[in-house]
């Protein structure tokens, strides 16, 4: 099981690793535009399953699904325009930090306790976002603040689904979730519209796909295998990415670079091993 899990989650990251390559590429376009696409390629797949198997669109607890689609977009904007200033694998380093904030909100509003030894690794991650900081000169401040914010919001997305509960199916979550980004980045897109041309109408179609292909085969990890096992896992986007961005785009990282991504990388998978440990 464990090993079917491994081949699942590096799947999934390879999905990933693709979809920041393509925005990465898509750099012209704006991110509003981007969000638009990236939605309605994920739409495709969510609205025929729930049509298919029977299961309501307007869900049960709409507030909360409405709150989760809004952190979700305001995260994945903000995520999108952080590549067009950061070399790839600094930026979904970056983005990773968000267990951080999930966890803050955590105490605060689900009053769940966090371990003494969880701050601890947390304190290691964020010790790998100062490093980038304050060392790496490719790491501007307009695109290490779009990054850490949209961390930010995708920790109220992780609180916000952990108050829905199985009130409602994941699908119906996820496709709330895309309903809006197609919504607001449909509006908010209008001024910066940019027609397509060629093969723009297929990579931008195909981010919904390798969005949807991400998410599908990391819950399919999940399932199959431990969470202390088979999450940190993930974290396996971070080098593809940055493979990618060193063989297409030239990035380059350096060593403070490295040690930073390291940093985050160690403290936020030693804090999802210590969190599920039973």
């Amino acid at each position: 099981m464990l090993k079917k899990a491994i081949q699942f989650m590096i799947i999934s990251a390879l999905a990933f690793a693709f979809l920041n390559a393509i925005v990465k590429y898509l750099g012209d376009f704006n991110a509003y535009q981007i969000v638009f696409f990236r939605s309605i390629g994920t739409l495709v797949f969510t609205i025929p399953f729930l049509l298919k198997h029977k299961i309501s669109i307007y869900g049960n607890k709409r507030t909360l699904l409405v709150l989760r689609g809004i952190f979700g977009v305001i995260s994945m904007a903000l995520f999108f325009m952080s590549l067009k200033y950061l070399p790839m694998g600094s930026a979904v380093s970056l983005r990773y930090i968000s267990p951080i904030f999930a966890a803050i909100f955590a105490v605060f509003l689900l009053k769940e306790k966090i371990k003494y030894v969880q701050w601890l690794f947390f304190g290691i991650a964020f010790c790998g976002v100062l490093v980038l900081k304050g060392f790496d000169t490719q790491i501007g401040t307009i695109g290490l603040l779009f990054a850490v914010i949209s961390a930010f919001f995708s920790g109220l997305v992780f609180i916000t689904i952990r108050k829905i509960g199985s009130s409602d199916h994941p699908v119906v979550v996820v496709n709330y979730f895309m309903m809006i980004a197609v919504l607001v980045g449909g509006i908010l897109c209008i001024p910066y519209w940019k027609t397509p041309l060629g093969w723009e109408w297929a990579l931008l179609l195909s981010l919904g796909i390798f969005g949807y292909v991400g998410q599908l085969y990391m819950t399919k990890a999940l399932q199959l295998a431990e969470t202390n096992k088979a999450a940190p896992l993930k974290y396996i986007e971070v080098i593809f990415t940055m493979l990618i961005g060193l063989s297409w785009f030239n990035e380059s990282y350096t060593l403070w670079s490295l040690l930073g991504i390291l940093l985050i990388v160690i403290g936020l998978t030693l804090n999802t091993y210590t969190k599920t440990k039973k």
